[in-house]
């Protein structure tokens, strides 16, 4: 039997990898929803598939064309949703707050409230963010309490309650997973990692606010994707999954490590900058829940995952240096 699996955000980076790893089942047809049309191959896996056949993409705005998107569901029945769909950055969130939670919260509760009524869904995969606990000290488990600390993390806590409330009340088949810093190759340029091998590779300094201090935890995409497979196909509904690597590590020591490999001193490699407003110091969060009940861990190391961006930018080069390499807001 093959199930459909709507993927809400599929030009996301992490949305885009899990689409790949999806139609590596050939159980699985695979729907792509996003805003903007189709990236190009360089920034989506699943486009070097030689076949595509199970896998459809719509263009749909998730404040503007909800009403496209929600007549799509119900057309298409699907088995699952998982949905990448949302503003992300933290930063830009202090400048339009009202931007982040209008997608995040606002339209995420007009989307639930359809999909609530309706008999196909079997499984929703919610993907939140570890931003929502602020600072992360100690070991930090899934029953930690929301502590946010910017007004993204405050719109990614207020969907977690608001879809709580919906598990709670109509028994709605909610899953939801966050995972820590995610990177790998076809991220966004502006993020450290991708924007770090960029800046070396054109001579430039790599800005490091506070002087890099803060601690992260880096899991690569296929990671977190094969951990958001097991949860969307074994994970317990109703529960919340992390997903993370063994340790966390410090800004300035990833880019260090990526100075080291591009044979770049590191006095030429960096400036210090100001910290950013509400950056949290400590990223580290436990995923030991994962592990015991799906048997999911993180095979991808970060010298190894480093390796694989540093080649994805010498790969594609050209088409790299001629993008922008700033965040570019899109309410």
């Amino acid at each position: 039997m093959t199930r459909t699996v709507m993927v809400l955000g599929s030009n996301a980076f992490s949305g885009q990898d899990l689409v790949d790893l999806l139609l590596d089942d050939p159980g699985y047809r695979v729907i792509g929803v996003s805003r903007s049309a189709e990236l190009p191959g360089w920034r989506l896996r699943y486009r070097a598939r030689q076949d595509q056949e199970r896998f459809s993409f719509f263009r749909l705005d998730f404040n503007r064309d909800m009403e496209g998107l929600l007549a799509l569901l119900d057309l298409e029945r699907p088995w699952g949703v998982v949905n990448f769909a949302a503003q992300s950055e933290v930063a830009p969130s202090w400048e339009h707050p009202e931007h982040w939670f209008q997608t995040n919260t606002v339209a995420l509760a007009r989307l639930i409230n359809h999909l609530r009524r309706r008999d196909y869904l079997e499984r929703y995969l919610h993907v939140s963010s570890p931003e929502v606990y602020g600072a992360c000290v100690g070991t930090v488990r899934e029953d930690a309490g929301l502590n946010p600390s910017t007004p993204y993390a405050a719109s990614k806590a207020a969907a977690d309650l608001l879809l709580g409330t919906f598990r709670k009340q109509f028994n709605f088949p909610l899953l939801t997973v966050r995972a820590t810093n995610v990177y790998g190759a076809r991220q966004q340029l502006f993020k450290i990692i991708p924007r770090s091998a960029i800046y070396l590779k054109m001579g430039k300094k790599i800005p490091l606010h506070g002087g890099g201090q803060a601690v992260k935890s880096y899991i690569h995409v296929r990671d977190v994707s094969r951990g958001e497979l097991a949860i969307l196909e074994r994970g317990r509904v109703g529960e919340l999954y992390h997903l993370s690597p063994d340790q966390g590590v410090a800004v300035r020591e990833v880019v260090g490590a990526m100075a080291r490999r591009m044979k770049i001193p590191w006095e030429q490699a960096v400036e210090i900058v100001a910290e950013r407003p509400g950056q949290d110091a400590a990223y580290v969060i436990d995923s030991g829940k994962a592990r015991t009940e799906l048997g999911w861990r993180p095979t991808i190391g970060l010298e190894e995952g480093l390796a694989e961006v540093t080649a994805w930018v010498e790969a594609h080069w050209e088409a790299i240096s001629s993008h922008t390499l700033d965040y570019v807001h899109r309410a």
